[in-house]
């Protein structure tokens, strides 16, 4: 009689349930993904800017509407979590943290820190006047 295992440890369900440190690194490849793509639109507005007047009026309207309130929005989350991840991840690559208590505590830290920082940069943005 043999006994039916799972294949693969992503076999999420009944098998597999998500761990922090697990959906981090997902997360962390996603805002990598996310902040490369967005670096596109802000090559966009810079172009824009070289193009004059004009253009970068366009390019401020698609910025200042909805989605681009979104955007900037994601891209300034993706940002910050990227960041204090990356922080993260250095101090592995110096050996530093390895236990189990020190990367729940790190882990749930950057999530603390992103949302602390993000919610920052959109209030200090709003009291002066605009979006970042």
């Amino acid at each position: 009689m043999s006994v039916q295992r799972p294949l693969s440890p992503f076999m999420i369900g009944p098998y597999y349930r998500p761990q922090l440190t697990s959906v981090l690194s997902i997360l962390h490849r996603i805002t990598g993904v996310v902040l490369a793509l967005g670096s596109l639109g802000l090559l966009w507005v810079l172009i824009s800017l070289s193009m004059g007047p004009e253009a970068f009026s366009a390019a401020q309207a698609c910025i200042g509407g909805v989605f681009g309130r979104l955007a900037a929005f994601a891209f300034s989350l993706c940002l910050m979590y990227h960041l204090f991840n990356g922080v993260r991840h250095l101090f592995w690559d110096i050996g530093k943290g390895f236990d189990i208590p020190s990367v729940y505590r790190s882990g749930y830290t950057v999530l603390a820190l992103t949302v602390l920082s993000t919610a920052g940069i959109w209030w200090f943005a709003a009291s002066n006047g605009g979006a970042p």
